[in-house]
C-alpha cells in the first residue's frame, strides 16, 4: 500500500473515530465510544480510496454492499437482544447461535440486491 493511502487511511479513520468517540461520550453508556468509532470510520476511508482508484460506480456497489452489512448486522443484534431478554441463555451461547441470522440475513441480501 503506497505511503499516501496509508496517510489518507490514518488521517480519516483517526478524525472519525474522533468524532464517533466524541459523539459516544455524550450518550449513555459510555461503552458505546468504542462501538461508533470502529466501523464509520474504516468504511469512509475505503470509499475515500475507492473512488479515485477504482471509480465511483465500484464504490457505489461497495457503499451498497456496506449497507447491506448494516442491516444483517442489525438483524443479528435485534435476534441476539430479543433471544437474551426472553429465555435467558449465557451471552456466549446466544451470540454464537444466532450467528446463522446474521449469515442468512447478508447472503439473502447479498443474493438478491448486490449480484
Amino acid at each position: 500500500m503506497p505511503l499516501r493511502e496509508m496517510f489518507f487511511r490514518f488521517l480519516v479513520g483517526g478524525t472519525v473515530v474522533a468524532l464517533f468517540s466524541a459523539l459516544g461520550d455524550v450518550l449513555k453508556p459510555k461503552s458505546f465510544a468504542g462501538l461508533f468509532g470502529a466501523a464509520p470510520s474504516v468504511a469512509l476511508a475505503t470509499l475515500g480510496l475507492t473512488i479515485p482508484s477504482n471509480g465511483t460506480a465500484y464504490a457505489v456497489l461497495e457503499a451498497r454492499s456496506m449497507i447491506g452489512g448494516a442491516i444483517a448486522r442489525f438483524a443479528y443484534t435485534w435476534s441476539v437482544m430479543w433471544v437474551m431478554s426472553r429465555y435467558k441463555p449465557s451471552a456466549h451461547l446466544a451470540a454464537t447461535g444466532l450467528l446463522s441470522v446474521w449469515f442468512a440475513t447478508a447472503f439473502g441480501i447479498w443474493s438478491l440486491f448486490l449480484k
